[in-house]
């Protein structure tokens, strides 16, 4: 079953509302015509209203970049999924690495974000990865078995086909390295096999985005791997180009 090629750009802490202004009015131009792709940008909280409104009615769907499980409470600095979607958000990124790393988010609360997310009409992106040390061991797969297991362990069959998951190998984030063709099929064709276990019939329409460095020149190859789906873009993101170029290659691999 054919999956829409899904390419999100990452911008992590960076732009400014006016930096972000000016970035949108380079990107649209270059990916109005992107027939076949879903695009998004996942934006920083203060640049998320601007974006949503400079992106209506083209194919830039706006995402934040994290979000609270509870809609609401004594939770000082964070946001809830009702705030995103009164914005009209359109999905969230969650787990990332680096949240994870610096900020102590677990698998579990992790699984309530993911509920949360959806019960509030958001897409998920569900990030999962490991680090250089556990590849080196050879704790590739029990690492991603954990993080999938416990990040859908409260969704249902038709829950689960909505999240889109993330393979971000730490190893390769903001590093210049990429995983090898093989590296990336073979963790990404694993964490399919485990999404097919929990949830038989979600797993055909399940979107995998590879994401570790991903640069214009090295998508092509990456895009093209039977299970990869896509890409959660970093530093190349940052300049409307170089992201458009990455949303390109997909338009060229979805019409191969």
């Amino acid at each position: 079953m054919a999956r829409t090629p899904f390419i999100a750009g990452n911008w992590k802490m960076h732009k400014t509302v006016q930096e972000a202004e000016d970035y949108i009015q380079g990107l649209l131009p270059r990916v109005y015509s992107a027939d076949g792709v879903d695009v998004a940008i996942c934006v920083p909280f203060t640049a998320l209203q601007a974006m949503v409104d400079s992106t209506r009615g083209s194919r830039v769907e706006v995402f934040a970049q994290n979000m609270h499980e509870a809609d609401h409470g004594a939770f000082t600095g964070e946001v809830a999924a009702p705030m995103l979607t009164e914005i009209d958000v359109h999905g969230v990124v969650l787990g990332h690495s680096e949240r994870r790393q610096y900020f102590n988010e677990t698998d579990k609360a992790l699984s309530y974000k993911v509920l949360a997310a959806l019960d509030a009409g958001l897409k998920p992106i569900l990030c999962v990865g490991e680090t250089e040390e556990e590849r080196e061991r050879g704790d590739t797969e029990r690492k991603l078995r954990h993080q999938v297991q416990e990040g859908l362990e409260r969704l249902s069959s038709d829950q689960i086909a909505a999240v889109t998951v993330a393979y971000e190998p730490i190893w390769a984030i903001g590093t210049g390295k990429v995983a090898t063709p093989e590296q990336a099929q073979d963790a990404i064709a694993f964490i399919r096999a485990l999404i097919n276990d929990k949830a038989p019939d979600g797993a055909p329409l399940s979107r995998i985005l590879y994401g570790g460095s991903v640069s214009p020149d090295g998508a092509p190859e990456l895009l093209a791997l039977p299970d990869v789906d896509g890409a959660l873009v970093g530093g190349a993101s940052l300049e409307p180009e170089s992201f458009a170029r990455i949303v390109d290659a997909a338009v060229q691999v979805a019409a191969a």
